[in-house]
């Protein structure tokens, strides 16, 4: 999708969405930290429809061309708070997935992968926003989907190590498989009441993580 700017030049979505520029001194770089953290928290007190760019700036002491040098409109803010969580879901994926050298650590390596994605919603519920907006921007949902193949390559690389003669193919559409499914239930699981969001996880990992091997064992 392209967008005329007040210029006349024309940018992409995924051009709107990123920021415009990468601080690189320090007091640019706490200016844009004290920037996101304002965002951050009127997204979690407000929801992010009801966030004005101008009010991120009076908030965060800056003038609105301040905040506009950096992000060129309310997308950008939220693509890179959502780059950011995105980093640390792949971070603890990568931990729990780089050191499976047995077929028994494979399955409670990924149970603590789920437990570990809800309690991210948990303890950080500004990320259920962000996830939400990401759903409603094209270039947005792009950067989501890139997010989920990079899991499902290090559980790719994980399953092909412990089934070196398992069709590659099969390996990759059942990593992809496993993380999409991880993905969705646990930001199904979020938007429950706690005790019924408890209960979903628990059930999702009995029911889809149990039997993992067996899907790659030809019938």
């Amino acid at each position: 999708m392209k967008q005329v700017t007040r210029a006349g030049t024309v940018k992409s979505g995924d051009e709107q969405s990123r920021p415009r520029r990468v601080p690189t001194q320090r007091r640019s770089r706490e200016r844009v930290e004290r920037m996101l953290f304002v965002a951050t928290s009127l997204i979690a007190n407000k929801g992010i429809d009801a966030v004005r760019m101008s009010e991120i700036a009076e908030l965060a002491d800056v003038s609105i061309g301040s905040l506009y040098q950096y992000f060129p409109e309310k997308s950008a803010v939220v693509r890179t708070l959502a780059e950011r969580y995105n980093a640390q879901g792949r971070t603890c994926v990568e931990a729990e997935l780089a050191s499976i050298a047995k077929d028994d650590e494979l399955v409670p390596a990924l149970h603590r992968i789920v437990d570990g994605y809800y309690e991210m919603f948990l303890d950080q519920p500004v990320m259920r926003d962000i996830w939400r907006a990401t759903q409603a921007d094209r270039a947005l949902q792009e950067m989501d989907a890139a997010d989920c193949k990079a899991h499902a390559m290090m559980l790719c690389e994980a399953l092909t190590n412990l089934r070196p003669k398992a069709d590659p193919a099969s390996i990759e559409s059942l990593s992809a498989l496993v993380m999409q499914q991880i993905a969705a239930a646990v930001r199904h699981a979020i938007s429950l009441e706690r005790a019924q969001g408890d209960v979903t996880i628990e059930m999702f990992k009995r029911m889809l993580l149990a039997n993992l091997f067996d899907v790659l064992e030809p019938k």
